[in-house]
């Protein structure tokens, strides 16, 4: 059975003279329990009362006043469209279950009728009131967002509008349940419902009025008008609360998205955490579980309160903080004047009484189990805070929001961090290809052509002959010395050097590296190398094979770049302040650029580039240099003027730690 036509088109077509108005559903709450309580304040008995609830759901609200109806009258009737229990039943009232398609379950509507008075309201829901609630989401306790529904419609207090619409839904209920026949036929005859009324224009049909008492209507009608104003105010407070506190959050949010640096980010969440929960004094800052103390990074204060911004506030000795750290949850303290952990505190009592702090909050920042940080509130005025489930809750989302932007600015870090290590591989790959191309691949084809020449030509004159093993002997020296150098800086880097420091002589370990140098090719000429060595020199402590290394390492880059009418000067001077000897190689060579004087002890650094350079080598000598030296931990540096300038290389060697005596002795031992 499906009925789909409308009450409300009906009545509207038999009364042309009737306009539509259109009612919120708190408006029409407040009407139809006014127009019930009306009956429930009556003396008059038996009234006819025919409710159409639309749904089962909106029936089960208002079941509880219609079985305290039922006893001021056995003329009831209840409509609703069946979703669980609601069936065809006479017990209190007469329930009639309608089809969930049939035109009633988009309606709304309550007729009463008495022998002196008569009410109707008569509401179609509007159809965008109607798609919207039907795509509403389960609504959250506290909100009632159904009262925002909107039914277009008739409420009025005619008998012959109330009779109309009393006979069009009596024609209705007869459909559903024929059982009730005889019933409202009774309840046609008393109130003459279908009787032939004369309607004279647009007259309102009040033959029948007469002297009524409105006045339990009015009363509870205002008084359901004022409970749904108090209802709407509450939900709009209610919406205007959450709507700040998302705007709080989204605020954060963006600055972090915006902003890598945790610092701008960290500042704008305790100003407007601070400004939103108008608290005293809002602090955020980092700390660790095992620190004792962290300084105070980001403060909002309000106006007249002391601030303690860049202080360093004590965590160690600090109760509250130890049970947060312990518990992992956020420590609220209502009253400082009575809370135990305050009063049996020396410390937090000192400082709630020097910082006047009634009422305080910490709420810890963690990220995957690691405590980052703090975020306290305190409020300074009487009477103590009441701290609000709403308010815990926010801290706790920006607590939350705090910990992502310290994740991300660490994260960042340490991308930063592997980006440099990346372009650094990047450019030792690049380097390698060019020096593996330039000097691997030189002296292979150079050694090739000459081993090919001596096969491949027997009669080649004995002179000749020579020349090419020469060449060839040379450039597979150089190649074994390109090897070596990537041997030792690989070992010296991977920690794989064992040392052996000892005590010795500077002038010893110089004439040695010299010595080295003289075993060049007597062809080549290099510049006129110069020590001044102090006899009074202390003993130095170093490994001698290393530090022999690092004086022929820094003797030979000064040969390359210095012209052979050059001249190259290594110095020694003590500093008995650090308990170190400075080794100074200086030359009157090209020099080196300002900006270049800590990239040369890079590996592979060559000052013309690998590939165009006029000085050989591998770029590996100064690299290696400061390995050694950081090895026994000492410094070495670069200094020059610029271009054509010449250049100082530095390094510094510990001091055997011992008296003068004993140093002469080993001196003369030697």
């Amino acid at each position: 059975m499906s009925i789909s036509t409308s009450v409300l088109s009906d009545l509207l077509q038999s009364l042309p003279y009737l306009r539509p108005q259109l009612y919120f559903k708190a408006s029409l709450t407040a009407l139809s329990h006014a127009m019930e309580d009306q009956v429930l304040a009556a003396t008059l008995d038996q009234p006819l009362i025919i409710a159409s609830f639309q749904r089962e759901r909106f029936y089960r609200q208002e079941a509880h006043r219609y079985q305290r109806l039922s006893q001021r009258s056995n003329q009831i009737y209840v409509l609703s469209a069946p979703e669980t229990e609601f069936a065809h039943n006479s017990e209190y009232y007469e329930k009639v279950a309608f089809e969930p398609d049939d035109g009633l379950s988009q309606e709304w509507h309550l007729v009463v009728i008495a022998e002196n008075y008569a009410t109707c309201l008569v509401c179609r829901e509007s159809v965008g009131s109607i798609a919207k609630n039907q795509q509403l989401p389960e609504i959250s306790p506290g909100l009632d967002i159904d009262t925002a529904r909107r039914f277009e419609g008739i409420w009025t207090s005619e008998r012959g509008v109330s009779l109309k619409a009393a006979q069009f839904l009596l024609d209705r209920i007869l459909v559903y349940r024929p059982d009730l026949a005889d019933k409202i036929q009774e309840a046609r005859q008393r109130f003459g419902i279908g009787e032939s009324i004369k309607i004279s224009g647009a007259a309102p049909l009040n033959e029948y009025a007469c002297d009524i008492d409105t006045d339990p209507f009015v009363q509870r009608l205002v008084t359901y008008l004022q409970a749904s104003q108090y209802k709407l105010h509450k939900a709009y407070r209610s919406i205007a609360a959450q709507a700040r506190k998302e705007r709080l959050i989204n605020s954060i949010s963006t600055a972090i998205r915006r902003s890598l640096d945790p610092h701008s980010v960290l500042e704008v969440a305790a100003q407007e955490l601070g400004q939103h929960l108008e608290a005293g004094r809002c602090l955020i800052y980092r700390a660790q579980t095992t620190e004792a103390q962290a300084i105070i990074e980001h403060e909002f204060l309000s106006p007249g309160v002391v601030s303690v911004r860049g202080q360093a506030w004590e965590l160690e000795s600090n109760p509250l903080f130890q049970e947060l750290a312990q518990q992992g949850e956020g420590v609220c303290v209502s009253d400082t004047l009575i809370d135990y952990r305050v009063t049996n505190s020396s410390r937090l009592s000192l400082i709630v009484k020097k910082l006047a702090i009634r009422s305080w909050l910490m709420e810890p920042v963690f990220s995957q189990g690691r405590l980052l940080g703090i975020v306290e509130l305190h409020y300074c005025d009487l009477p103590p805070h009441e701290w609000q489930p709403g308010e815990l809750d926010l801290v706790k989302a920006i607590a939350t929001q705090v910990g992502a932007a310290l994740i991300q600015a660490e994260a960042f870090a340490n991308l930063e961090e592997l980006n440099k290590q990346l372009e650094a591989l990047d450019r030792t790959r690049s380097n390698l290809i060019a020096i593996t191309g330039h000097e691997l691949r030189t002296p292979l084809s150079t050694i090739q052509v000459c081993l090919e020449s001596l096969a491949s030509e027997p009669d080649m004159p004995l002179e000749l002959q020579q020349v090419m093993l020469s060449t060839a002997l040379s450039d597979s020296e150089r190649m074994r010395k390109l090897v070596q150098d990537f041997l030792t800086l690989s070992n010296l880097e991977s920690g794989r050097v064992q040392w052996h420091p000892e005590s010795l002589t500077l002038q010893e370990c110089i004439d040695l590296a010299l010595s080295r140098l003289r075993t060049r090719s007597s062809t080549e000429k290099i510049p006129q190398i110069k020590t001044q060595i102090p006899k009074t020199l202390p003993l130095i402590r170093a490994d001698g094979d290393w530090l022999v290394e690092v004086i022929a390492k820094l003797i030979d880059n000064a040969c390359k770049f210095t012209p052979s009418q050059g001249e190259i000067n290594i110095k020694a001077t003590t500093s008995k302040r650090n308990q170190m000897v400075e080794v100074t190689v200086s030359d009157t060579g090209r020099g080196i650029e300002p900006n270049r004087l800590e990239v040369v002890f890079d590996r592979f650094y060559q000052e013309e580039g690998a590939l165009r350079r006029t000085a050989g080598g591998t770029g590996l000598g100064l690299a290696i240099s400061r390995q050694i030296v950081n090895g026994w931990g000492g410094k070495i540096w670069a200094e020059s003027i610029g271009k054509d300038q010449g250049s100082q290389f530095h390094f510094t060697i510990p001091i055997v730690q011992g008296s003068a005596e004993e140093q002469q002795s080993f001196v003369k031992s030697k």
